[in-house]
Parts: C-alpha cells; sequence; structure tokens
C-alpha cells in the first residue's frame, strides 16, 4: 500500500519538481498527431502480487489482438518510493507510457515537471472517463480543469474489528457501539481496561505526510458530509467539524486507547489492537486470520451507513510525456479499464474499480463475495486527496501540527488547526 514512504523523500521529490521540471500544466501539449501515434509501449505495475498477477493477464490479452502495438510490463523499479522513482524518470525523460500506480497525491507535482499527459485532450476522453468514473470523477480534474489522471480503483476505508476481542471486552461483536464519538470511547475503554488489547486502535502515530489519511481524513471526510481538505483554494479543516475529529482523537490518545509509539508489526494481526482502519484489501490479508467485522467511521452524532462518506486510498493510472506511442497508450487505458478488465481486477484483487454502476456492474461477483459488499457501497461515498499545487507539503504541514497537538498534546489542538490552515492557504495559493 506504499505507506511505509518516508515523508523526507516525497518533500525532496516535491521540491525536486519545482526545481528541476516545466511549469506547462502537464505534458507540453501534445499534437494530435502525437496523440495518434501507435507503436509499442512500456508501463509499470505496482509490485503487489494480485495485481501484477492481473497486469500480466491484461497485458497478454491485449498483446494477442494487438500484435504491432507490443505491450511490455514491468513492476515499478525499486526505490525509497515508488512516487519517487516515478518523478525521477520524469526528470530523466525516461518515464514508460503508463503506471498502474500513480498516487492523487503526486499529481500536482508530477503536472508540474511536465510529466503528464492531459486525457482530456485525446477524442473522447473527457467523456469516457467521467462515464465510467460518474460524479466521483470531478475530484480528479486539476485546477486547469482538465484529467491528467484516469480514476481507476479505490479501497474505501471503514473500521475493521476483531470480533474475538470486542467479545473478550463485553461488547457485542455481531453489532458493536461504534457510530458516535462517544460510543466509540466508550467501547475503547472496554477494550483497553478489560485487557482484552493494548490498544482499541493503534494508528501510525509517525510523522510521514500520508499518515493522515488513516486516522483523520477519513473520519473528517464522514464529520464534514464529504469535505476535502483543501477546496476553493483554501484550508476547510479549521472548523466545527474538523475541531470535532481532532479533538476526538486527541482523547483517544490522552486516555490510552491509542498508543503514541509505533508499532513494530501489524498491531491488528497481532491482536494488540482490537480494530483498525482499512479497505476492502484487508479481507484477503486479514480474512482467514481474524473473525471480523466492518462498520463505517464514526461521527460525532452518528450517521447513518448510507450517508457515511470516508477516505478513498485510491491509486490511478496516468500517461506520461515521454511516451513516443501515445496513441497506443490511450487505446490500452481504455482497454484496461474496460468493463471486461475491471471485473478481472476485483475478482484478482477485492479492490474495487471506480465505476460508477460498481454493484449493478458485477452481480454474480458480490453475490459471491458477500464481504465486500460493505466496502462496494461504501465505494458510492469517498473522499479525494485534493488536487493543489505542493499537495506534498501541505499534509507534510498538516501532519506536523496535528501529531504535536493530537498525538503528543505539545500545544492546543484549536491553535494547531490555526497554525495548519494559515500554512496551507499558503501553499495551496502558490502555483
Amino acid at each position: 500500500m506504499n505507506r511505509t514512504v518516508t515523508a523526507a523523500a516525497l518533500l525532496a521529490l516535491a521540491l525536486g519538481a519545482s526545481a528541476c521540471g516545466g511549469d506547462d500544466g502537464g505534458g507540453g501539449g501534445a499534437s494530435s498527431d502525437e496523440l495518434a501515434t501507435k507503436g509499442p509501449i512500456k508501463i509499470w505495475l505496482s509490485n503487489n502480487p494480485e495485481e501484477l498477477a492481473w497486469g500480466k493477464a491484461m497485458v497478454e490479452a491485449w498483446n494477442s489482438k494487438h500484435p504491432k502495438e507490443k505491450v511490455t510490463a514491468q513492476e515499478i523499479p525499486a526505490g525509497k518510493s515508488s512516487e519517487e522513482v516515478i518523478g525521477a524518470a520524469i526528470t530523466a525523460g525516461n518515464a514508460p507510457c503508463l503506471v498502474y500506480n500513480t498516487s492523487p497525491a503526486a499529481v500536482p507535482q508530477f503536472q508540474k515537471q511536465g510529466g503528464l499527459v492531459a486525457l482530456d485532450d485525446f477524442p473522447g476522453g473527457t467523456k469516457y472517463i467521467e462515464s465510467r468514473t460518474g460524479d466521483a470523477a470531478g475530484q480528479y480534474t486539476s485546477p486547469d480543469g482538465k484529467y491528467y489522471q484516469m480514476p481507476w480503483k479505490m479501497n474505501p476505508v471503514m473500521i475493521f474489528y476483531n470480533k474475538d476481542l470486542l467479545e473478550k471486552a463485553g461488547v457485542d461483536p455481531e453489532n458493536p457501539p461504534l457510530s458516535t464519538y462517544d460510543d466509540f470511547l466508550a467501547t475503547s475503554e472496554k477494550i483497553v481496561s478489560s485487557g482484552a488489547a493494548q490498544a482499541a486502535i493503534w494508528p501510525a502515530p509517525t510523522s510521514e505526510f500520508f499518515q493522515s489519511w488513516f486516522d483523520f481524513y477519513p473520519l473528517y471526510a464522514a464529520q464534514s458530509s464529504g469535505k476535502q481538505l483543501v477546496e476553493d483554494g483554501k484550508a476547510t479543516f479549521n472548523d466545527a467539524d474538523g475541531q470535532a475529529v481532532a479533538n476526538f482523537w486527541a482523547e483517544m490518545y490522552e486516555k490510552g486507547y491509542s498508543q503514541k509509539e509505533a508499532y513494530n508489526g501489524d498491531s491488528f494481526a497481532d491482536e494488540k489492537a482490537a480494530m483498525s482502519i482499512v479497505g476492502p484489501w484487508a479481507i484477503a490479508v486479514y480474512g482467514d486470520k481474524v473473525n471480523w467485522g466492518a462498520a463505517p467511521v464514526p461521527t460525532e452524532s452518528g450517521v447513518s451507513a448510507e450517508e457515511t462518506y470516508t477516505f478513498s486510498d485510491a491509486k490511478n493510472v496516468a500517461i506520461y510525456s515521454a511516451c513516443k506511442a501515445k496513441g497506443t497508450a490511450w487505446s490500452l487505458l481504455k482497454f484496461s479499464t474496460s468493463k471486461e478488465q475491471d471485473g478481472s481486477l476485483l475478482e484478482k484483487t477485492g479492490q474495487m474499480p471506480m465505476r460508477s454502476d460498481l454493484e449493478a456492474a458485477y452481480p454474480d461477483y458480490f453475490s459471491g463475495h458477500e464481504d465486500y459488499t460493505t466496502f462496494a457501497a461504501q465505494a458510492a461515498r469517498t473522499v479525494e486527496v485534493p488536487n493543489v499545487p505542493n499537495s506534498i507539503e501541505i499534509w507534510q504541514k498538516f501532519r506536523d501540527s496535528y501529531s504535536d497537538a493530537v498525538i503528543f498534546g505539545k500545544q492546543p489542538v484549536d491553535a494547531a488547526l490555526q497554525t495548519a490552515a494559515d500554512e496551507v492557504d499558503q501553499l495551496a495559493g502558490q502555483s
């Protein structure tokens, strides 16, 4: 899931992009002839075993029908992070045509480097993206209104809980009270005081910018009914909703229901924590090892599951400007995000293709995999990271203030959110 990459590495990428890259807002505006060019191409895939299996099968299916447009696939080369490797390839001018693991948070920097092709420039590009993805597609436009990424797949995060540990703590394992902050705190108190687990839930308390996607951000999305961290160039989180979420987590840490020290391993798998914030990928990882249940993330006063928003944890696909056969790249992108290939991705990985008709499109899959239906329903209400300048730096500034106040109690929550909002406003206003 690329959650262990250091913040320093991606901050270096962000700064490097500003220093080295072009500032033309994309790939320099490819001509119609360039966009139509066909030929062999190279693509990069995630090193996730299930995704690799899907990618190899997809490429084989393509190559069997397009011998003059052969696709060669490989894993993203090793490095501190896939984002850093992609950024370096853009700078060197040798990026592949497609990367099936493009982080939405990195898109603004890749775009600033001149490394991405606007998908709208292909005939029917905008229509294809929006007809497949639906209303959620708008979250993936860049400030110039164009799509430099194809919304591909998501892992909408929810509360995963260990039924056996909840029962040990005297909590109803089939219907645990978790929907409101008061309920969640009371359940957490039972878990810890009973000794059922060391922590009720153990989000990583470390400083990497992306850690806020798995503690603050899902709850803020739910509490605010779908707000992003930044909207219209301004921070949103320094409001009553953001303060409620931050104060909830501060109480979790203050009372010891969440731990301030990083756990060297998987606290949920090791039964050191009774709950975790995860996406549907967790079903394959924990399914046979943990007697689990899933619930929406909590809100201050409680919201029905059908109205609860959460963080998408998406990975997308982009066409990179170094590609010499952009016409083939676009054709492959459409082929690989077709209904047939999306179904194959769902079957092989359990991750949710970003289709507006997900459950209706694959009724046989969901009738045979009922464990995934809760996540599929949640997929209709997700919030993405904002596509704004200095995206990674914005998340790092937020994380630093959040950590100081919420996790470690070094300053008041309200003051920390104000400081973060001021810094985020300045960064979001830069080009």
